[in-house]
């Protein structure tokens, strides 16, 4: 139980300081954070969390990489199903703060229809100035996973530097925005997608399926070469 109320603390600080940043800080005029900021928020979010969890649950945070860590195997089948139940709920809960602070605004009327709002994710969207289709969310989504996965894989082994796992993982997440959030506004994370989609629009709830099977999809392939590369994989 005590890893599960972890993983629900550490999913929800991710959802509240990652979404949280781009809802209420990414867009302030002239001050505001950009995606640059909202980059950093979201490794920054993981970081602190692993520091401050991982210890417990192992800091997963994310049913993608409960399943990657699977397949790898390091990480107990039976624990799978409690753990993405955790996670998805803890997302849920930290969406639900962040809903409640936008909306005690005198200026707020919902949090808008339009593609991306309230971080949702999305594709077939032109956001950024660029419209990218499924396929593209698709390939981005699986492959932003799979290094993910990869690093984390890596950076948690017992033959790595002890003490730095959660900075390397934090960094690649930092990474990871950077280079996706044009495309899909970034998950590698299906309980992130699911709890903002819950407070926003059809379409956003209609487009969640890619941010469950992408990342899943590339935390698989993720958990099966690295079991393949590496040579002990405790």
């Amino acid at each position: 139980m005590k890893k599960l109320v972890a993983e629900f603390i550490g999913t929800m600080w991710l959802v509240l300081g990652g979404c949280g940043s781009a809802v209420l800080a990414a867009g302030v005029p002239d001050i505001g954070i950009g995606l640059v900021g909202v980059s950093l928020a979201f490794g920054l979010t993981v970081l602190t969390g692993a520091y401050a969890l991982g210890h417990i649950s192992g800091g997963h945070f994310n049913p993608a990489v409960s399943v990657g860590l699977w397949i790898g195997g390091r990480f107990d089948k039976k624990d799978l199903l409690p753990y993405i139940g955790s996670q998805v709920l803890g997302g849920v809960f930290g969406a639900a703060i962040l809903y409640l602070i936008i909306s005690s605004s005198a200026d707020f009327t919902g949090v808008g229809s339009s593609p991306g709002a309230f971080a949702t994710n999305f594709y077939d969207a032109n956001v950024y100035g660029v419209n990218f289709g499924v396929i593209g969310a698709l390939v981005t989504e699986i492959v932003m996973t799979f290094m993910f996965l990869i690093v984390i894989l890596g950076a948690t082994h017992k033959n790595a530097s002890p003490g730095f796992g959660g900075m390397a993982i934090g960094l690649a997440l930092t990474l990871i925005h950077l280079i996706s959030i044009p495309v899909t506004n970034t998950s590698v994370n299906p309980a992130r997608s699911t709890a903002v989609a819950i407070f926003a629009n059809a379409n956003a709830m209609g487009q969640l399926w890619l941010f469950w099977v992408a990342p899943i999809v590339g935390a698989v392939l993720a958990g099966l070469v690295y079991k393949f590369i590496s040579s002990d994989n405790k």
